[in-house]
């Protein structure tokens, strides 16, 4: 390129070629000499994390995205997908639905694991919540058994450090071989500081990094590392380079269904599962308890060990409030009652706030309709902007308060907390109709719009639930009736109108009640199992 060049023509040709040799010769047209040896690049990043633990709100924050966020689980259910400049790099961002672990057991952990593992993002973002460090951390143990670049965001780092509470997370960034950075994304905190270090480590220049093992006792690591010499046979490279033998052994021996059909087209198949089966059998008789529980054990005890090394606990008074509000909004008796009254408070409200705007905008259409009428000539083009625009819009635009209150009102149930506890108390009424309480969070969803709460009831477990809660979804009455409900209460019913938008709703919740009996007792018959949620601190 730097030799002499007869014409211009001759030189564009020349720096033609080195562009397109570039992506193999790691040849740079120009920059100092730490930027030929880390030329621009594309960089994906997963974000993994616990349900609830500002996985979004991190998402967005980084990104400039405007995803939804929630204080309650199951906000995401699909993976978001946006693409940002930081530095010289490009960032691929991916925000994986929230899951508690990455085991084959709800569709979301499947879709996560399958993602890390079919789609080898050059980075994973394990985003957990640090007030609640010992539940997010599991997942973490499950990244380290992959042996993948991971760093973890410290997110809600504010709240550990009101309880007064102390981690010293560079030695739990050394225990565990992951670099850590404390974020609060809903104040834009450490944004910076952490796609350096996803950069760090995508270039492996972090000094954290280090694949380390968590031990399981000497009784499965002798039979983890039996399962992985069959695995590593010189035919299977192809699964070995994608994921981890050691990571397969552990699955296997935890009878992983996900894991059994990706091993099914290695070519000693028979050859592993025999092993496998040897191994469980003799780690059974050894500990007389399943393989599952004994790992579980293990990663909690290392989990732990390193919190015992690393954090130092302060105050309680925030868990002591938590719990003493919980005994009054989630008790078996005042608790539905509480609710009921809340929601009618909220369509109470919604009108008797949203009158005055209301009146406002409608006395601002009349009168701008006959300055128009009064000094326009008769003609078509006045009835149109009378009666046609001006009467179309603002017969619209004069419900818009009404609907702005009654989102305004459910966002606040959402970010204080209280939406979950709604969930909670829900959970044995929604037995009784064949479903479980996790149900409650896209029927709740459909009072906004039914799409997005048709998608959320993916993170249901068991099919049936899901089928149901589609089906029994659309009677929810969703924000677009709004506007016919107001009009038609407000034009019968002006001196009752939130008690009837109130009865209206319940209504379509009784329907859908009757509906979903029905579909229990006919097409879709479950088997009821147990309903974990989380209930986030209030906020």
């Amino acid at each position: 390129v730097m030799a002499p060049h007869k014409n211009v023509e001759a030189l564009v040709r020349a720096l033609a070629v080195v562009r397109d040799a570039q992506p193999q010769a790691r040849i740079v047209l120009a920059g100092s000499w730490p930027d030929a040896a880390y030329p621009p690049s594309v960089v994906t990043v997963a974000v993994v994390g616990n349900p609830n633990a500002g996985k979004t709100s991190l998402f967005n924050m980084l990104s400039g995205a405007h995803e939804r966020v929630g204080n309650y689980s199951g906000v995401t259910v699909d993976a978001k997908e946006v693409h940002f400049r930081h530095g010289k790099h490009t960032i691929n961002l991916i925000d994986l639905p929230g899951t508690y672990s990455i085991t084959a057991y709800t569709p979301e952990e499947v879709f996560v694991r399958n993602f890390i593992i079919d789609k080898l993002p050059d980075v994973v973002l394990n985003v957990v919540d640090s007030s609640s460090l010992e539940r997010n951390l599991y997942l973490t143990t499950q990244l380290i058994d992959m042996d993948i670049k991971v760093v973890m965001a410290l997110n809600m780092f504010d709240e550990l450090q009101k309880r007064e509470d102390h981690l010293d997370y560079d030695a739990l960034g050394s225990l565990t071989g992951i670099p850590m950075v404390p974020t609060v994304a809903s104040k834009g905190r450490g944004m910076n500081d952490l796609l350096d270090k996803i950069i760090e480590v995508f270039e492996d220049r972090c000094p954290h990094v280090r694949h380390i093992h968590i031990n399981y006792g000497q009784a499965i690591e002798k039979s983890v590392k039996e399962i992985q010499k069959t695995i590593k046979a010189p035919g299977n490279a192809a699964l070995t380079d994608r994921v981890s033998s050691r990571y397969l052994a552990l699955k296997l021996l935890e009878k992983d269904p996900e894991e059994l059909k990706r091993i099914a087209l290695c070519h000693n198949n028979a050859a592993i599962l025999k092993v496998v089966e040897q191994e469980q059998r003799w780690i059974k008789e050894f500990y007389g308890e399943p393989i599952e529980t004994i790992i579980t054990d293990s990663k909690y005890g290392f989990i732990n060990g390193a919190l015992k090394e690393t954090l130092t606990p302060g105050s309680t008074e925030s868990r002591r409030n938590t719990e003493v509000i919980d005994t009054f909004l989630t008790h078996r008796l005042f608790g539905i009652p509480v609710f009921a009254a809340l929601m009618w408070l909220m369509f109470q409200a919604t009108f008797t706030i949203g009158s005055y705007p209301m009146a406002w905008i409608d006395s601002s259409v009349h009168w701008i309709s006959g300055l128009i009428g009064s000094n326009m000539a008769e003609g078509m083009l006045k009835d149109l902007l009378i009666d046609g625009i001006i009467g179309g819009v603002g017969g619209v635009i004069v419900f818009l308060p009404n609907i702005v209150l009654l989102f305004l009102f459910i966002s606040l149930m959402e970010d204080t907390g209280y939406m979950a506890r709604a969930v909670f108390i829900m959970d044995k009424a929604m037995h009784r109709i064949g479903l479980h309480g996790k149900s409650v969070i896209p029927l709740l969803m459909g009072f906004g719009c039914t799409v997005p709460a048709i998608m959320a009831t993916r993170t249901l477990e068991n099919r049936n639930d899901r089928m149901i809660t589609m089906l029994i979804n659309p009677f929810m009455s969703c924000s677009a009736r709004l506007p016919v409900y107001v009009l038609l209460i407000t034009a019968f019913f002006p001196s009752h109108s939130g008690t009837v938008l109130f009865i209206i709703y319940s209504l379509g919740v009784l329907v859908a009640i009757g509906i979903a009996l029905l579909l229990k007792k006919t097409l879709f018959r479950i088997d009821m199992v147990p309903f974990v949620m989380e209930l986030p601190p209030y906020r």
